[in-house]
């Protein structure tokens, strides 16, 4: 099982901080959190996600079976 937090406007998509969710690729995590949330949905597609600490592009690798997602939308400031 996967822990997924949201951080910011992801945050306030989801109507929630984190949960846990069973995915075994970031594609199938994204597909899993989005189904009936059609505003996280276009939140997703501007957000970066970090695996366990490290930079996670590929949507088709295999995710660590106990993975922390962190969801993070594009931040502003200087």
């Amino acid at each position: 099982m996967l822990l997924v937090r949201y951080f910011a406007g992801a945050r306030a998509a989801a109507g929630m901080p984190e949960e846990k969710v069973e995915a075994t690729t970031l594609g199938d995590l994204v597909g899993a959190v989005t189904a009936d949330r059609p505003r996280l949905t276009a939140v997703l597609t501007a957000c970066s996600f970090l695996v366990d600490g490290v930079a996670w592009r590929d949507r088709d690798a295999p995710l660590p079976a106990t993975a922390t997602v962190d969801v993070l939308p594009p931040f502003a400031g200087g």
